[in-house]
């Protein structure tokens, strides 16, 4: 199995309130927004998984200082929309889509020379959808295999306004082009074909942005001003707060509660999900925290059933499909997901990883083009498995280890540490209870 694997036994109870980190993809908002307003800003409560640190590297590496600010805080000291520098060196993503998506747009109207990798994964994963509007805003760039993968290499300058309906729903292709539009000259109108998580509007706003929205119509304006610090505390990570609340659903004696949690309604469809599901959720302490709504969740044991989840609910839970593949796995009766290709295109092809290894684990679920569906009613057994370098499948396969007979050993355990680095001693207290 090799040094990178954990051994997950099955737990008589689970009980506990594990505080996850904070939002990844606010994190990363935070560092880079703040990175282009003029003035420091302080943010608190980062989820500094090697994601986001890949965020922080290549933001220092364009010359934007950056202190630490205790164990998850930092000071961001913004050098504005036209104070980043050429790096001398190529940009490392690692394993981040988020930053080298988001790092493009930004990129395309800077008047420098940039190069942009990333990790095998990242190198696999689709850009072009990112290259190509930049292109018709007036950026050059260049990728790998005629612009489809990374390594990318971007010469910015002057841009112009687009006018754009997005193929996919995804934050991070919708980040890139506001990002690129603050740079344009003119009115970048964007159309999504259905709502993705709005944090970068969100935090635009704040900056004092001109954003305005309609349905799923987002019209920017270019600022006159500088941007301005926002000064911030990240709300919990919904996407880590997840797989606690799935493990708590389909265990036998469970009650889980994750506290200061962002609730999103653009991250939260996995609630909705459950809920169908018949799960015990409940919602307690609502609040706003820096402009993002949270609450504190707790879940209990459930008796779940079956349910099919597809259409405009995906793009709200894509991260989360994983995890929701082990409730579909053990609840009454069959489940469906479909409309879901976009995840062949994730740290792993998702959907036929999550077949495979949850396959291994006595689960019958069968693969198909652009989904899985389950039988139900799985009584599941410890097996060797594989996390595929996928750190959200090796959470997953995690939970339902939970729940099997005998032992379970994840290779490539060590690919929690892209998101949620305190995984694995969150679980073994939760298991200890």
């Amino acid at each position: 199995m090799g040094a990178e694997a954990h051994r997950v036994g099955p737990a008589r109870r689970l009980a506990g309130e594990p505080r996850v980190p904070g939002d990844k993809s606010i994190s990363h908002r935070a560092l880079l927004l703040n990175a282009l307003a003029e003035g420091s800003a302080r943010v608190r409560g980062l989820g500094l998984g090697a994601d986001v640190l890949a965020t922080e590297r290549c933001l220092r590496a364009l010359g934007v200082v950056i202190e630490p600010d205790g164990p998850d805080g930092r000071v961001v000291h913004g050098v504005g929309l036209h104070g980043l520098r050429e790096p001398d060196d190529v940009l490392d993503a690692g394993n981040s889509g988020t930053t080298m998506r988001l790092l493009c747009g930004v990129l395309a109207g800077q008047p420098f020379f940039s190069v942009l990798t990333g990790d095998a994964s990242l190198r696999r994963r689709p850009m072009a959808r990112v290259l190509e509007p930049l292109r018709a805003m007036g950026a050059e760039a260049w990728g790998r295999a005629g612009g489809q993968h990374a390594p990318l290499a971007l010469r910015g300058g002057p841009l112009r306004a687009l006018d754009y309906a997005l193929p996919v729903a995804s934050a991070q292709l919708k980040s890139a082009l506001l990002l690129a539009g603050l740079q344009a000259r003119g009115t970048t109108h964007l159309r999504e074909p259905a709502p993705s998580r709005d944090h970068t509007e969100r935090l635009l706003r704040a900056q004092g942005v001109a954003l305005r929205s309609e349905g799923r119509d987002l019209w920017l304006t270019p600022p006159e001003r500088p941007l301005r610090p926002v000064d911030l505390v990240v709300p919990g990570d919904f996407s880590a707060a997840a797989f606690w609340l799935v493990a708590a659903c389909v265990h036998p004696d469970a009650r889980i509660t994750v506290r200061d949690v962002g609730i999103n309604p653009g991250r939260t469809g996995l609630l909705d999900v459950l809920r169908a599901m018949g799960a015990r959720v409940t919602l307690a302490n609502e609040r706003w925290v820096g402009g993002e709504p949270v609450a504190d969740l707790t879940a209990e044991s459930s008796a779940l059933r079956g349910t099919t989840v597809g259409g405009d609910l995906i793009p709200r839970l894509l991260d989360e499909v994983p995890v929701l593949a082990v409730a579909m796995a053990v609840a009454d009766g069959p489940s469906r997901i479909t409309d879901a290709a976009e995840l062949r295109v994730k740290e792993s092809d998702r959907l036929q990883a999550v077949a495979v290894e949850l396959g291994q684990l006595g689960a019958r679920v069968v693969e198909e083009p652009e989904g899985l569906r389950f039988a139900g009613g799985d009584r599941l057994r410890g097996a060797a498995v594989d996390s595929h370098g996928d750190h959200r499948l090796a959470m997953a396969l995690a939970i339902a280890a939970l729940i099997a007979t005998g032992e379970t050993w994840i290779a490539d355990a060590a690919s929690v540490a892209i998101s949620y680095p305190t995984f694995w001693e969150h679980l073994a207290a939760l298991a200890a209870a």
